[in-house]
């Protein structure tokens, strides 16, 4: 026979035993309880009596209930135990009751014994009911999921739709002041090319958001494909800055552009790519103040090319940096806000970059900045092989 010691009274006890012959402590319970304390990291045993009664709350109450004492002997019981806790030798109220002689060992132990059983089975109609609201709450769950998925499918294809029927009459207005702006209707005067140039902005604008709506509606129905072939992304750059250069001299804005020598080139669908760099542009612009500086920087990492948009701008607040990527959502929801848009921007971005398969990374401090970062595979990779 192992011999090892009580967890108790460090008496030598048989591996096999039930009781300690020396305290008589239930073994098992008195290993249960020094396992606790040792994983709460308590260094030392309390110098109290090991009994099942330790695992049950309010035992004398139970013993009233039962009829084994009244209430008179339960209160001499406690006065007594009380005392013993003022010597330094707390004792349980169960050991309290034998040492009086108000209750033997034999009914003591039985009263546990039926207290654990009640123990158990409540327990186990507890774990019932519990699984029971879980499953439930799970079907409820699912039952919502499925809802807000046709919901979202009914968003996309109303977004679907009217962006397309926007577009006819658009194609329209496009046509007729393209005719007015190159004399084909007849001569303008000064006021009217003025008025002309605007309703041009306008008209930009407008197609730009139906644009929006419409990889919008087909990202959400995941239908947004891509065609990724090699292209040089520093050209792209070049020529979103040189596309957005009027917007940036009219805010005094300094653009700086930094590209690593030799850069490879990398391996996108180079339209969507370009949409992603005019948004975060856009965006650099928008949130910018006048005289302040964005700065697009481009090197190589590894088998990837890193293309990061900074700006000087109001920056994020880092907790809300998530919300930039809802759709329909800015961070300043008030009907007299600054900055105009519909909230689509970063969603789409996100949503692009997601069917590439890379990551976009926000770093913002607010009244600071922000810094928005991507990478790309180099044009010599493809799918984890080389090209020939």
């Amino acid at each position: 026979m192992q011999q090892i010691s009580c967890p108790r009274c460090n008496h030598k006890i048989n591996s096999n035993d039930v009781r300690c012959d020396n305290c008589n402590v239930n073994l098992a319970l008195a290993a249960a309880i020094a396992e606790n304390l040792i994983l709460s990291e308590s260094s030392t045993l309390p110098d109290i009596p090991v009994s099942p009664e330790l695992l049950l709350p309010r035992l004398g109450d139970y013993l009233l209930n039962k009829g084994l004492l009244d209430k008179s002997a339960l209160e001499e019981a406690l006065s007594f135990q009380q005392e013993r806790a003022k010597q330094g030798k707390p004792i349980l109220i169960g050991q309290a009751l034998i040492e009086l002689g108000l209750l033997d060992r034999p009914s003591l132990d039985e009263a546990i014994t039926e207290q654990i059983l009640n123990l158990q089975t409540s327990l186990r109609q507890s774990n019932k009911n519990l699984e029971q609201r879980i499953q439930k709450r799970t079907t409820e769950l699912q039952n919502a999921l499925s809802k807000l998925n046709e919901l979202n499918q009914i968003k996309s294809n109303f977004i679907a739709n009217i962006s397309h029927e926007l577009r006819t009459p658009l194609t329209h207005i496009k046509g007729y002041l393209d005719l007015l702006a190159d004399g084909s209707l007849g001569p303008l005067t000064p006021d009217q090319v003025e008025a002309l140039i605007v309703l041009n902005r306008s008209e930009n604008r407008l197609e730009r958001i139906i644009d929006d709506l419409i990889k919008f509606s087909l990202a959400a129905r995941g239908e947004l494909s891509i065609e990724p072939h090699d292209f040089q992304i520093t050209q792209l750059i070049y020529k979103i800055t040189s596309d957005l250069d009027n917007q940036i001299k009219n805010k005094n804005l300094s653009l700086y552009i930094t590209i690593t020598d030799n850069l490879p080139p990398v391996n996108a669908d180079e339209e969507k790519i370009g949409w992603v760099l005019m948004q975060l542009l856009d965006n650099a612009i928008k949130f910018s103040k006048p005289d302040g500086k964005i700065e697009i920087k481009t090197r190589k990492e590894g088998e990837m090319v890193v293309t990061s948009v900074c700006d000087t701008g109001i920056g994020i607040p880092e907790e809300r940096i998530p919300e930039v990527f809802h759709p329909f959502h800015q961070l300043d929801n008030s009907t007299s806000r600054r900055y105009p848009g519909t909230g689509l921007g970063l969603s789409l971005v996100k949503r692009i970059l997601d069917t590439h398969g890379v990551d976009l990374k926000i770093k913002s401090k607010l009244g600071k900045g922000s810094i928005f970062e991507f990478s790309l595979p180099t044009g010599d990779v493809n799918d984890g092989k080389r090209s020939p």
